[in-house]
């Protein structure tokens, strides 16, 4: 029999359109949720600040290269002389053995028994020179020259351990001063890094922000050199004042002994001779490139040129801002002279020569020159009088 149902008809549905629709709508909202919790492009300010402390990091790990290298260099004079005193002690054991070797060839041709060339080749020739019947076979001499080769033969062997320490710490301090290198590579990287990724606009602004910071650095440096000046108009006037009343005084006989000196005695004069010496090699330096490790004569970094500058006033300074800044005196910075080392940051990874009026020569950073500053641009962390 037929059926009298009435024949559903079928609704077709696009669900392959409605998944992609979906998909989409989830794809752009995943999307805008990316963007919105995306890091925020840096501000010009924040992109200065950045670098900035980078520069400072990289100087500070400049300063643990220049002292790892410093070690590096010592360590391998060391090794040196280790291998040239066991080149030695080895030369005066050949010298020993040569010797015992003469004895047991003259005993071979008389055709005595050779104990002393069995001796020559024993592993352990003083236990076997101390057995009685061999040492009352020996004469004074060959006693002597068996003494002589154990001792040459401890000697030696001594040597060769130092030497071979001394080799192992001198691989380590490759190593060290190898990732103190890397470091300062990183640091700078990621300073140039930033700076690339500036538009023509933005390094415009970082630029007019550097200029903003030197000005105010300079009118801080200008104000001091005022200060300084007028401070040294007073102490010429009272020194006129003085020698007046000198002059219109007691007389010759009561007022010789008033004159004690003006103040610039044998130390400040001899200070003041070595920093004219600094500040000429210093000046003459001028428009070198900073290079982070370098002594010179070509390129220099921040302590380096320091260095370089009080040797030539015959002041040996150690190599890094973290040994020069206890060098000598330490001086506020109210009081400083020309040729004071003036050091900056809180990890003392700076340091320039005062040259006074606020100012003073140093190496500031990669791309930049040996050039004459305000103190003031930087932080001020102490200053030293070095002699």
């Amino acid at each position: 029999m037929a059926s009298h149902r009435k024949p559903r008809s079928r609704t077709r549905t696009n669900t392959p359109a409605v998944g992609f629709t979906t998909a989409a709508i989830a794809g752009v909202s995943l999307l805008s949720a990316q963007n919105a919790t995306a890091d925020p492009k840096p501000s010009i300010e924040e992109v200065q600040k950045k670098v900035d402390d980078l520069y400072r990091q990289a100087g500070s790990s400049t300063q643990e290269y220049n002292k790892a290298k410093e070690s590096t260099e010592q360590q391998r004079r060391t090794v040196d002389r280790a291998l040239d005193e066991a080149a030695e002690r080895t030369e005066a054991l050949n010298e020993s053995r040569r010797a015992l070797g003469s004895y047991a060839a003259a005993q071979y041709r008389t055709g005595a028994v050779t104990p002393t060339a069995a001796l020559l080749f024993a592993d352990n020739p003083q236990s076997y020179a101390d057995q009685t019947q061999l040492m009352d076979r020996l004469t004074e001499q060959q006693r002597s020259a068996i003494a002589d080769y154990e001792t040459q033969r401890a000697e030696a062997a001594e040597q060769r351990a130092q030497a071979t320490k001394s080799l192992e710490t001198l691989t380590d301090s490759q190593e060290s001063l190898r990732a103190r290198k890397q470091a300062v590579q990183k640091k700078l990287a990621e300073a140039r890094e930033l700076l690339s990724q500036l538009t023509a606009e933005e390094r415009a602004r970082l630029a007019e922000l550097e200029r903003k910071k030197e000005e105010e650095a300079r009118r801080k440096a200008e104000a001091r050199a005022k200060a300084e000046a007028e401070a040294e108009a007073e102490r010429q006037r009272q020194e006129r004042e003085r020698q007046a009343q000198e002059q219109t005084g007691t007389g010759t006989e009561t007022g010789a002994g008033a004159g004690t000196g003006s103040g610039s005695g044998t130390a400040g004069g001899t200070y003041a001779a070595k920093a004219e010496k600094v500040l000429s090699f210093a000046r003459a330096q001028i428009g070198k490139p900073y290079v982070w490790g370098a002594t010179g004569p070509s390129s220099y970094d921040c302590s380096g040129l320091t260095q370089a500058a009080w040797r030539a006033a015959g002041v040996d300074l150690p190599r890094t801002t973290w040994d020069q800044v206890k060098a000598g005196q330490s001086v506020a910075t109210a009081d400083l002279l020309p040729g004071d080392l003036v050091f900056f940051y809180d990890d003392i990874s700076h340091v320039g020569i005062y040259i006074g009026d606020g100012k003073l020569i140093h190496a500031p950073k990669p791309g930049a020159n040996v050039r004459e500053e305000s103190i003031y641009y930087m932080p001020i962390h102490s200053s030293v009088r070095p002699a």
